[in-house]
């Protein structure tokens, strides 16, 4: 591996990492020499990743992103007895579907509070570290629909619409302290949490005609760009969301 995109001796914490795209992430920054720390809200489940059988260094902590007292404590155990976070993925989020005007008001407070602040709590708690240091790594994962909306999930763009451009604030307050806050936007990616849309033969349909690459996102499609983007190789690109997308922005 070019020394560039070498992640050895640095640690990772990626939250909402038990399953799904965050665990698919964790395992590639583990490969690329990272010590990774999982999050997750339920032990039981990061007990039962595959990463943590892995031999590598990996280790998880149990706290929820919405809830600032159990971030902070989390941050503070991580650092004192794994050590100094250098590479921090806000990758938590959840959604719901729903037609806007009908839209449950506890939904909408579930998405934002956990796409947004989750990922405003998180940061504000690892930067203080990372500023002391002047050194460090935060990733923002974003999304496509930080550019788009769609039907039933506008609360979901609004919260993705808003982590990039809190993206945008961090690198412009944090820059100076040679920290780069970077956005990672998936496009459609096979997962469980799209699992009723690629199901969908209509929606299947319509994603591989009006995407240029003409199919659906393998998961490990985005460890490229997120070792990009948590490695040396990305010292000076700062504020930027690099959409994984096989093009479906472009071609819209």
């Amino acid at each position: 591996m070019c020394s560039q995109f070498n992640l050895s001796g640095k640690i990772a914490l990626v939250t909402g990492s038990s399953r799904g795209l965050g665990l698919i992430m964790a395992a590639g920054l583990s490969q690329a020499g990272a010590t990774v720390v999982l999050n997750g809200r339920h032990r039981d489940k990061l007990e039962a990743a595959e990463l943590m059988r892995s031999e590598k260094p990996v280790h998880f902590s149990v706290f929820d992103v919405t809830v600032e007292n159990q971030v902070q404590n989390a941050v503070k155990t991580i650092e004192a007895t794994i050590g100094p976070i250098d590479i921090l993925v806000n990758n938590a989020g959840i959604n719901r579907r729903f037609a806007l005007e009908k839209f449950p008001l506890k939904a909408w407070q579930e998405i934002i509070n956990t796409n947004l602040m989750g990922a405003f709590l998180v940061s504000r708690a690892v930067v203080q570290g990372m500023i002391q240091r002047k050194s460090g790594k935060i990733i923002n994962i974003c999304s496509m629909q930080s550019e788009l909306g769609r039907e039933t999930i506008s609360p979901y763009a609004a919260s993705k619409g808003g982590l990039k451009m809190l993206t945008r604030g961090m690198a412009t307050e944090w820059g100076r302290y040679h920290i780069q806050v970077n956005g990672l936007g998936p496009g459609y990616f096979k997962t469980e949490m799209t699992r009723k849309l690629w199901e969908d033969p209509e929606f299947d349909a319509w994603l591989c005609r009006r995407s240029p690459s003409g199919h659906w996102g393998n998961p490990d499609e985005l460890i490229g760009p997120l070792i990009f983007l948590a490695s040396d190789a990305s010292s000076y690109v700062n504020g930027h969301i690099l959409y994984v997308d096989g093009g479906l922005l472009a071609s819209i």
